[in-house]
């Protein structure tokens, strides 16, 4: 089976999309996994697929760029030259290219067509080229819901909408993983303010949609019973023109909150190591949350995450850890969630649930499942082909053998006599005088 995924850029997170781990698997498993992106050969990136045995393209598919449409004919040609059984499209401009791509494809089978939707997207033009697909995956039962309440019955078929939850490689975030020394050394060395306090985690950047305004509420109303809590913000301290930021920021200051709040930056790759030591992760988005990702790595570390109850957080929460869920935009059930945790620390459980490895099962299993309709689909056409030309053949009139037209036969007369001619006569005494000349 030949599988081909296209992407915009290869700069997401893994953790969302599992792209190194599921073209890991396919080449395990002895399939071919060809991956086209607008990377460059020499990222580093690309020479980790490349080493894990992937093939490898660069196509400029930035999204929301015309200019990606000029890749329509380079996208045609490595499909001809591949022929893939199966083409997984993960945004919507790639989308977009593949279709028209696909107009005018030299090929002796179309391949099948599998798209995934990451978050709540507009149901409009620009997203039709995600819909018109053999299997749509979703990412949460939240954007599944979102999915068949956006479109009507004529557009989609619910039976081609697959759900299937974005995993944590338990690998990398091991169940109650400890930092380093060296990495906590380090930290109170950046960031001395952080020693010996109780960490409240945001672990995403500030702005309208994430809910950063929640910790102010926080600090406010718990300051004095937890004179050591401190809230850590992974962003910048400073972003010029950013009215979000600024608010918060001028807020935070007003309310004498500032010396409570650290900023460590948005581009880090140590977050496993921020979200395994904080007392507590927040996940307070004030826009439902497609995937939640940081929520669940924090789970899988054994951290205890309080958020809101809704979309994709209700349902890591509520399987995974219950007690973390709070009725969405109530602050003073928020700080009550807080204050427990703090005075009283209950760990989620080691989870089997929302792993790589289910994830990187369930979507080989739609690959293989597509892959054999098309060998199916195939079958029964030249089987249709066969049966036609069986058909054809029967259809056809026998030739006669003799082309002879046959007389009109007089009836003989019984009382005719028989007269034997003289030629008739003669004949029969030289076959009689020929028997005696050969008797002894």
């Amino acid at each position: 089976m030949k599988v081909m995924r296209l992407l915009s850029s290869l700069k997401h997170d893994e953790s969302e999309r599992g792209i190194f781990h599921l073209g890991r698997a396919l080449v395990k498993n002895e399939h071919t996994s060809i991956i086209v992106s607008s990377a460059d050969e020499d990222n580093d990136l690309v020479r980790r697929l490349k080493r894990d045995g992937n093939i490898y393209h660069q196509l400029h598919m930035n999204k929301k760029s015309w200019l990606s449409l000029l890749q329509v004919s380079s996208l045609r040609h490595l499909i001809e030259k591949y022929e893939p059984d199966v083409i997984h499209v993960h945004s919507r401009t790639p989308a977009w290219i593949l279709h028209l791509a696909l107009r005018r494809a030299r090929v002796r089978r179309l391949p099948k067509l599998v798209s995934t939707m990451y978050g709540f997207y507009p149901i409009n033009k620009y997203s039709q080229a995600l819909l018109d697909v053999d299997t749509i995956i979703t990412v949460s039962d939240s954007v599944t819901n979102y999915l068949k309440k956006g479109l009507r019955r004529e557009d989609v078929d619910p039976t081609i909408i697959k759900r299937i939850y974005r995993g944590i490689d338990t690998r990398r975030y091991p169940y109650r993983h400890n930092p380093s020394v060296y990495w906590l050394r380090h930290t109170f060395a950046e960031y001395p303010e952080l020693e010996h306090k109780k960490w409240l985690v945001f672990p995403t950047v500030i702005g309208n949609e994430y809910g950063q305004e929640w910790l102010i509420d926080i600090l406010g109303n718990l300051q004095e019973q937890f004179p050591n809590i401190h809230a850590i913000i992974m962003d910048d301290d400073f972003r010029d023109g950013d009215v979000a930021h600024e608010d918060f920021r001028q807020r935070s200051n007003t309310l004498e909150l500032a010396e409570r709040i650290t900023y460590v930056g948005s581009k880090r790759n140590d977050m496993r190591e921020w979200l395994s030591a904080a007392n507590i992760v927040m996940a307070l988005a004030n826009e439902p949350e497609s995937i939640g990702i940081n929520a669940l790595q924090a789970i899988h570390l054994g951290t205890p995450v309080i958020g809101w109850d809704q979309a994709a957080f209700s349902e890591i929460l509520q399987p995974l850890y219950p007690q973390g869920l709070v009725k969405k935009y109530n602050a003073n059930a928020l700080c009550k969630a807080v204050r427990n945790q703090l005075e009283s620390v209950t760990r989620p459980e080691m989870t089997n649930k929302f792993t790589m490895r289910e994830m990187i099962e369930e979507t080989l299993a739609v690959y293989q499942g597509l892959y054999d309709d098309a060998l199916a689909e195939e079958q029964a056409k030249a089987d249709a082909i066969a049966v036609r030309r069986i058909k054809k053949s029967l259809k056809k009139p026998a030739k006669p053998i003799l082309s002879v037209a046959v007389k009109n036969v007089e009836p003989v007369n019984k009382n005719a006599t028989v007269k034997l001619s003289k030629e008739a006569s003669k004949i029969v005494d030289t076959a009689e005088i020929a028997e005696d000349h050969q008797e002894p």
